[in-house]
């Protein structure tokens, strides 16, 4: 098990969050729309990535691509903004696309001091994100850690749908557990009972990670250090 390897079901929220996209993408396809494009925004590990991947692979779409940092890492800014556009070049040529755009304030090369960013590569994906397809169908998925920020670069509003990505409740923390086959979960529920935020499904699989035993349990007291180690719990 990897901290990348989520469980099947995600829980409550989640699983709403992903029947909703789904079926928005679905609707999409038989509509008369020909652009959707959907901004999944939310606190760091809530696993905004791991819901676009989903999407993605589910569609069944002849094109898909990712567009992440690190398929960019390297790159000037010109060149960056010149492979952005070719993707979504190639994706109107395709009767059926869909293009994941991943951590979008690390696209723009964000950064909070004063602020700075790529003003080129924010153009770029104005006019991308924006440009509604002739003769074919697109779905932009985009990824973000800050509304806000997107907000204040005018980018927040070029996408149809933003939906929220929640952190855990209790209960959906002691699902992932349950999937996980973790055997003692009844013994953690005091510490999870402790955790006094939303708990990011990333980091609490990174928690079981770190903590689970040959046997699938976990010992309350190592579970409880990692929660602290990861900021998730004042010991």
């Amino acid at each position: 098990m990897t901290a990348g390897a989520f469980p099947r079901r995600y829980g409550g929220k989640l699983g709403t969050l992903l029947e909703s996209s789904r079926a928005l993408i679905s609707q999409m396809q038989v509509s008369k729309t020909s652009l959707l494009s959907i901004l999944l925004e939310g606190p760091p590990a809530t696993g905004k990535t791991a819901v676009a991947a989903s999407l993605a692979l589910t569609s069944d779409f002849p094109f898909v691509k990712l567009l992440s940092p690190t398929s960019l890492v390297g790159m000037p800014e010109s060149a960056k903004a010149a492979a952005i556009t070719r993707v979504f070049d190639d994706a109107h040529k395709s009767p059926l696309s869909l293009v994941v755009l991943d951590e979008l304030e690390r696209l723009l090369e964000y950064v909070r001091i004063g602020p700075r960013f790529s003003n080129l590569v924010l153009q770029t994906l104005l006019t991308c994100v924006k440009k509604v397809p002739r003769t074919s169908k697109l779905v932009i998925i985009a990824t973000s850690s800050s509304a806000a920020v997107l907000e204040s670069l005018e980018l927040l509003d070029a996408f149809n749908v933003t939906l929220s990505v929640p952190t855990l409740g209790k209960g959906e923390a002691q699902e992932v557990l349950r999937q996980l086959g973790v055997g003692n979960r009844a013994d953690l529920q005091p510490l999870l009972d402790q955790v006094t935020t939303g708990i990011p499904i990333k980091k609490l699989m990174l928690v079981v990670e770190m903590s689970i035993q040959p046997d699938k349990n976990i010992h309350p007291g190592r579970f409880g250090a990692v929660l602290a180690e990861t900021g998730l719990l004042a010991l």
